[in-house]
């Protein structure tokens, strides 16, 4: 009889439900038109169209909306980061190259891949735009509406086929619950927004002033360059001085958290399904494993190949057990990786505000303006493919050391080998260690007798001037052959620990892994540069911190302009005609503009002759 986990997997891989995600991706993309429209007439434009362009009969309605500023914005962070975690599923759908809506040529599926990233963010549109628009009482109801539809899909969807072909049962609930969490928060944070707004449309609450162009954070980061720094430190932790310390005045911007969150989940539906294709390697082998000891059963009359078959067994054995073993490590390795790259991005900008561009390679201290551009829209896409495909191959080169420690320590010890294993280990750390040796004593030799002394005690080391010349030159001449077979070990030696930190390292993308010349070629660490300077010339403290000054001081100016006019109109005494104010409003014109009167127009019968005439003498005198 099957077991029920098999019988679950038979059930299931038939399993055909009446919803189709990929269909309703398609259809959804109605609604979400339906309420960018909606969003987009209700904006309204700063500049008026002229009457010769179709869209003047709109006045100054109908204006583009933007789902988020993917620069500036350092409000409702999490919210934008939950939203796009709703979008996992769909990313790593185009990440597999699953979308074909189209029999097209290979060559032509750049352009299918492109046009389904854009079918996706069309879909999931409306979750931002109904986060950052205006009129929050309308986009609340609506983005409620929107998310309600995705979520009562989705449950739909994994409530007819709740288990898998790989995993067995609840399998769609592990690769679905991420997003129907994300969907459950925005249905939360909708519902709330909706609640805020309609107190305050009811007159309940105040109105909340709209958003700041210096934000709270950069006021503070200025604030604390000005001042002092104190005289003495104060302690850190060990958590703050190794890990992380907290800067109140240092925010990341609403693109950092929200490639974080979604990074974060689209690991975790890589794990998945890595695990369910390790599932599916694994039902193969152990078919594979019975055909084969089958079919050493019939060939197989004298025994020799008895211990091939074992040998083979051991071989997946070993396999199996490692690459389970092997994904914490490579997860965990990944999930410090996106921390470790938030505190990096900290820590640069904080360079690039204090004008210090050491940290940078020298190509990339003034980069191309056009090339920041595009990192700002790569960055995001590329640090979730480089920590998707960097997973995997840590994965696997964590796998082939767990092999070698296997191989090498842990089955000789199960097959009674244990003495030859050390026996082996021991001659090869010795071999090592007298190699090692041989390049210290070189070096205890070179500073012994080959430098001339101190010239003071206070010095760290000896001075770079040669002493007893000829026993040194006799000393190179010997060392000269032995060095060539020492160097053919210290290459081998540099392209393994090359790989092995490349290898390591190919997830971090701000750190690049080419040699010093040839940083250009790392697209990814171009990426961040460039990234790197888009923020640091929007974002700069100091820079918003004075151009706030420059705005707030002419709002002060025309304000001031508008209550003396204001003043004016309504000062009390005797019923002044508006003629007269017009009047007198250019009479004080001209009188602070003299070159003017001789640019007016003479108007016979009006006096103006004779009235240019006093004021020029007036301007005179």
């Amino acid at each position: 009889m099957l077991s029920p986990n098999s019988r679950t997997r038979q059930l299931n891989g038939t399993c055909v439900g009446s919803v189709d995600l990929e269909l309703f991706l398609h259809y959804s993309l109605i609604p979400s038109l339906f309420i960018i429209l909606i969003l987009s007439f209700l904006q309204r434009r700063e500049h008026r169209k002229q009457r010769e362009d179709p869209s003047h009969l709109l006045g100054n309605r109908f204006e583009i909306i933007i789902p988020l500023d993917f620069v500036g914005t350092f409000s409702n962070r999490w919210s934008y980061g939950i939203a796009f975690g709703a979008t996992a599923n769909k990313v790593m759908f185009l990440f597999s190259e699953g979308y074909q809506p189209l029999q097209i040529p290979q060559w032509a599926q750049a352009f299918v891949l492109l046009i389904g990233g854009m079918e996706v963010g069309l879909s999931h549109f409306p979750f931002f735009a109904c986060l950052s628009s205006e009129f929050q009482l309308l986009s609340s109801v609506l983005g409620f509406s929107y998310s309600l539809i995705w979520f009562a899909v989705t449950v739909l969807y994994i409530t007819e086929c709740p288990h898998g072909q790989f995993l067995g049962r609840f399998e769609t609930v592990l690769f679905y619950w991420p997003s129907l969490l994300c969907l459950a928060f925005l249905m939360g944070r909708f519902l709330h927004m909706f609640v805020k707004s309609l107190r305050v449309h009811l007159g309940w609450e105040l109105q909340t002033e709209e958003k700041p162009f210096l934000e709270v954070h950069q006021a503070e980061h200025v604030k604390r360059l000005l001042r002092k720094p104190p005289l003495q430190e104060t302690k850190k932790s060990w958590f703050q001085t190794r890990i992380y310390e907290w800067d109140p005045c240092f925010q990341f911007p609403s693109r950092m958290i929200g490639t974080t969150v979604l990074a974060f989940i689209c690991l975790y539906l890589f794990i998945v399904i890595e695990f369910c294709m390790f599932v599916y390697v694994r039902d193969e082998l152990d078919v594979f494993e019975g055909e084969l000891e089958s079919y050493i059963a019939s060939v197989n009359q004298t025994g020799t190949l008895t211990p091939v078959s074992l040998q083979v067994k051991e071989l997946m054995s070993v396999s199996e057990g490692v690459w389970l073993v092997t994904i914490l490590p490579a997860s965990l390795t990944c999930v410090s990786y996106l921390f470790h790259i938030l505190a990096c991005y900290r820590k640069h900008m904080k360079r690039l505000w204090a004008g210090k561009k050491h940290f940078l390679p020298l190509k990339f201290h003034n980069p191309s303006s056009a090339e920041s551009v595009v990192a700002i829209a790569r960055y995001s896409g590329w640090q979730i493919a480089y920590m998707l495909w960097g997973y995997l191959i840590i994965h696997v080169v964590q796998s082939l050391c767990g092999m070698l420690i296997m191989y090498s320590l842990v089955l000789p010890v199960v097959h009674n080998q244990g003495l030859e294993m050390l026996q082996g280990l021991g001659i090869g750390t010795l071999t090592i260690a007298i190699v090692l040796g041989l390049m210290v004593l070189q070096v205890w030799i070179a500073t012994t007798f080959f430098l001339q002394p101190k010239m003071s005690a206070a010095d760290r080391q000896k001075p770079l001037a040669l002493n007893n010349r000829k026993a040194f030159h006799n000393f190179n001449y010997f060392l000269f052959f032995y060095n060539v077979l020492l160097g053919l070990g210290a290459c081998l030696s540099r392209l393994l620990i090359s790989c092995v930190l490349g290898t390591w390292l190919i997830a971090r993308i701000d750190r690049t892994i080419m040699q010093n010349g040839y940083e250009g070629a790392d697209m990814g660490f171009s990426a961040w540069i460039g990234m790197l300077y888009v923020d640091h010339y929007h974002t700069n403290p100091v820079l918003v911190s004075f151009c706030n000054i420059l705005i707030t001081g002419h709002r002060e100016r025309k304000l001031q302009r508008a209550i003396k006019y204001w003043c004016l109109n309504q000062s009390t005494g005797p019923r002044i005609s508006a003629r007269s104010r017009t009047r007198w409003f250019l009479l004080q014109t001209l009188v602070n503009n003299p070159r003017l009167v001789m640019l007016r127009k003479a108007r016979p019968g009006h006096g103006s002759r004779d009235f240019t005439q006093i004021l020029l003498t007036c301007s005179e005198s």
